[in-house]
Parts: structure tokens; sequence; C-alpha cells
């Protein structure tokens, strides 16, 4: 056993004000959770409640088995976006178990602009159905939607991953055996019909639930025929007449009871979720986490300090631990699954990346799945690391995570900068799962470089007259200003570059979970030879 032996002092002057700082964040994280939660506003929800529909979490909580957990998927989708009009990005995603079956739920919210699709709408549903797909989980879509939110229409509407792929997504998903099921509660037009129309079942709720491509005004319009929506798509006609709904029941708690139902008799076989170690709390109490994440950028903490809060027993077998620290890299267990953790301790050199890589092929040939935790500032540059042959080394672990057949998952702790974002598995490398801490940034490089180039180039582009102290101050503010915004966490999680924040007391947890969904996989058992760097 190789246990970490934690050197925090959690009474120290240093570990308090971090501990402090931390909590700032995490109650603004609450409190916009909290607010996107809500739904619409102005008295849409009341309407909703009129109708005797539900909103879209009680759904879900009546939908998924009895005391059993929902982890639900970027929560602040649009947030700050559109004068905080679109919360949620206007559907709720994540996963829950149904029938004792790990599903994909999808819910549309029809008190934020009548369920319609905005931009970061169809990335969220794009996100869901992919990892359902890649984790070979039944989707089950909780329709109540309006289409596509046409002033916005050249937005989503043409291109390769608009609106169109989350119909391709779910045809491949269905012709894979994943159950696609939905329940319908609401008028579903145009795109949205297709949603349970593409289902390979689907509940219809009477009197609500309504299907039809074109509504009454796009029919009076298009061909001058005058109908109402009941007559044209209403849950009744598409039940007795036209044969598109499969099952009509009286209110939603029927819907969801018989979702739940075609989940169950679905002869759906999923591989065991069950973990092959008995799992062990670590040593170390999470709370502890918050004092130990700088509050200060500049100042470095020790990635171990947060390994031994995340794994079992806070047993840690480190690969190569006198050589290249700025990566640490090392197998242990997550409730009981086993994973290989690779962390940043500062920029990555030469060696460091040649460490990785090395770690990686491991864990490939060994069928282990990896997880990155970042806090880094990037590849390391200057004279010497260029000639020591960084460009063709950091190019290496770019190389073998690229490639890595096992999952692979992101947390993003700290700082994530420039190429070392890459290198680190980052959004573009398509991770099976990436979350965010509330202290995580995502850049190019950190604002205090960005507005020094900046400055350097305006200084430039200002002709022979200097500039003054006064006009380079302004430009400076501006452009640091401009900077920090885009490094927000919110700001990244508002267009759908992670999964989600959360909390690093219950990153532990949705690691588990996410280990859960991933170790069901077939293993790959044809052989992989390890090539040392």
């Amino acid at each position: 056993m190789a246990t970490i032996e934690s050197r925090i002092d959690t009474q120290s002057d240093e570990f308090l004000a971090n501990h402090a700082s931390y909590q700032q964040r995490l109650t603004r994280l609450r409190e916009e959770q909290e607010s996107a939660m809500i739904g619409g506003r102005d008295g849409h929800i009341e309407r909703h409640r009129k109708r005797k529909k539900y909103l879209p979490r009680e759904r879900i909580d009546m939908l998924i088995d009895t005391n059993t957990a929902f982890l639900e998927l970027s929560t602040l989708a649009a947030w700050g976006q559109y004068d905080g009009a679109v919360p949620c990005a206007g559907i709720v995603t994540g996963i829950g178990m149904v029938e004792n079956t790990p599903c994909m739920i999808i819910a549309n919210d029809a008190t934020v602009k009548a369920g319609s699709f905005f931009p970061e709408t169809i990335k969220k549903h794009l996100r869901a159905q992919e990892i359902a797909e890649q984790n070979k989980m039944p989707c089950i879509y909780l329709v109540d939607c309006g289409g596509g939110y046409l002033p916005m229409m050249d937005k989503f509407f043409p291109d390769r991953d608009g609106f169109g792929n989350t119909f391709l997504r779910q045809c491949r998903m269905s012709y894979m055996g994943l159950p696609q099921v939905s329940a319908v509660f609401g008028g579903c037009t145009a795109g949205g019909a297709y949603i349970p129309a593409l289902s390979d079942e689907m509940v219809m709720v009477k009197n609500n639930a309504r299907i039809h491509l074109g509504g009454p005004s796009i029919v009076k319009i298009a061909v001058n025929e005058d109908v109402d929506g009941e007559t044209l798509g209403g849950a009744e006609m598409h039940s007795t007449v036209s044969g598109v709904s499969d099952h009509f029941v009286e209110d939603e708690e029927g819907a969801l009871a018989t979702a739940r139902e075609i989940i169950a008799k679905s002869n759906f076989q999923r591989p065991s979720m069950c973990a092959p170690n008995t799992a062990l709390p670590p040593r170390y109490d999470s709370v502890e986490l918050l004092g130990i994440v700088s509050r200060d950028r500049k100042y470095p903490y020790d990635v171990r300090e947060v390994i031994a809060r995340l794994i079992d027993d806070s047993d840690f077998q480190e690969f190569k631990p006198l050589y290249a620290a700025e990566i640490v890299a090392g197998t242990g267990f997550i409730h009981g699954f086993p994973i290989g953790i690779i962390g940043n301790n500062g920029p990555i050199a030469s060696a460091s990346s040649l460490k990785a890589a090395h770690f990686v092929e491991l864990c490939n040939q060994r069928n282990i799945p990896l997880l990155f935790l970042h806090n880094v500032s990037g590849f390391m540059v200057g004279k010497e690391a260029e000639q020591n042959g960084i460009a063709k080394d950091s190019a290496k672990l770019v190389y073998a995570q690229s490639i890595a057949r096992v999952p692979r998952i992101t947390v993003l702790i700290g700082g994530s900068y420039g190429a070392g974002n890459y290198g680190m598995c980052g959004r573009g490398f398509w991770p099976d799962f990436l979350f965010a801490w509330p202290t995580a940034e995502v850049a190019g490089m950190s604002p205090e470089i960005c507005s020094n180039i900046m400055m350097e180039l305006r200084k430039n582009a200002m002709g022979k007259e200097p500039p003054t102290q006064l006009e380079l101050d302004t430009i400076e503010g501006e452009t640091r200003r401009l900077f920090e915004m885009h490094n927000d966490p919110f700001y990244a999680t508002s267009r759908l570059w992670d999964d989600g924040l959360i909390e690093p007391g219950d990153t532990r947890n949705v690691l588990g979970l996410c280990l859960a969904l991933c170790n069901s996989r077939p293993k790959l058992d044809d052989p992989y030879a390890v090539y040392r760097m």
C-alpha cells in the first residue's frame, strides 16, 4: 500500500483564507444554479400549472427510481446570455436510474420560451445523446417543446452539428439497440415533432399533448386550411386515427409510469455497473479541498493533496515519483473502480510530457480509465525548453492521449491554459466526461499575459505619438476585464465547454458514477504494446 501522507495544516492562516475564499465561490455557484433551475419567469410557471402540467425536474423525480440520484448536466448552459431569458438553455439533461437501468433523460422546459431550441439548447441536447451513445444508455425524452427558435434559425438549422444532428443520433442509437422512448406532455411542432416520431415507442397525454409538423397557423398559410390544434395533432387523434402515438394516457403520472414500464420490458441488457473492488473512503475529508486550492493562482499547491481526497483509502501507486515532478501520475481506485490519474504540479516540460505519455500507454494496455486533473499554465517555453525538444515531446503526449482506447475523464480544478489544455485531454479531445470546479479557467493564456501582449500590440499600433499614461491605463483595464470575463468558469460552462460546474466535495461521487457507466462497456482485449518514452 502506498498511502498519500497529507502535509496540509488545516489550522494554518493560509488554509483558512483559502477555505473562506472558496466558500464565496461555492455560494455564488449555488445561487446561480438555484436561480437557473427555477425555469421561466413572468407568469410562465403559473400558466404551466393551470394546464395541470409538472415542471421538468418534477417529471424526472417521478420517472427515476425512488431514493436514487440524478446527475444533472450543464445546469448553467446559456448562463449570462439572452438577458437571462433562457435558463439552463431551456432543457434539463442528466443521468438517472429507471427500473434499475441507467438512462439519459432529456426534458424540455416549456416555461422557457415555450421550450424552443436555441443554439445552446441543441448543443446540450447533442452532448446528452453523445454521452448516451458512448456509454450504451437508453434515452428517455420528456417532450414539451415548440421547435427551433425562429429568429436564430441560421445559427443551428443547416450546420453539421445543428438540429438535424439530434435526429441522426436518435436514429443511430435506435439502430444500435439503445431504446429511444418519448413521453409527450405538450405541443411539439416542426423539429420538435420528430423527437417522439423518431422514438422506438411514445406516450401521449390526453388534451395537452400535440404533435404536428406544422401548427394551425402554418397550415392556414401553407394550404389555406382552418383546423384547431387538437384535431390537427392531438393525443387522441394520433392514438386512434394516425397511429403516430403508441400509448394514450389520462395524465402525466400515467405517461411517466408507462415510460418506466417500457424500459422495464424492453429486454435491454446492460453489463454490470458493479465495482470490481470494495470501495473505501479517502483517509482525508473532502471538505479540506476548499482550503487546499490556493485563492491566488500564483501560489501553487501539490495536486497529490487533491488526489488523496478523491481516491479510495488515499492509496496511490505513483508512477516515476522521483522524475519530472511537474506531472504527477499513478493508479488508485475510486468507489472500487481502477483509475489512472494524471495531475499537474506546474507547466509541462519535455521530461514530464514523456512521463505522462508513457503512463497513458500503460493504462491503455491494462484497460484502466484515465482521469486528468487540470491545473496547468501550458507547456514550458523558452530557449532551454525549445532546445530540449518541447515541441516534439509535447506532441507525443497529445498523440498518446488522443488515441487512448480507454475511457478518459477530465476535471478542471484550476487553470487550463494553451496547449496544456490539449495535452491534458481538454474538450477538443472528446473526453467521455468533463467537469469543472468553480476555480477553473480555460483560455489560450492567462489574463495577465494576454493583457500584456495586447498592450504591446496596441502601443505599436498607435503611431509615432507615444500614448499617455491615462490612455495606457484605460486600455490595460479594458483588456484585462475582457479576458477575465472570458476566463470566468461561468462563461465557459454557459457555452458548454464542460459538462457542468461541480463542487469539490461532490467530485468523488460524480467520478464514481462516471466510472460505473464506463465500466459496463466491453473491454478491449486485443494486444497493445507499451512504447517507453
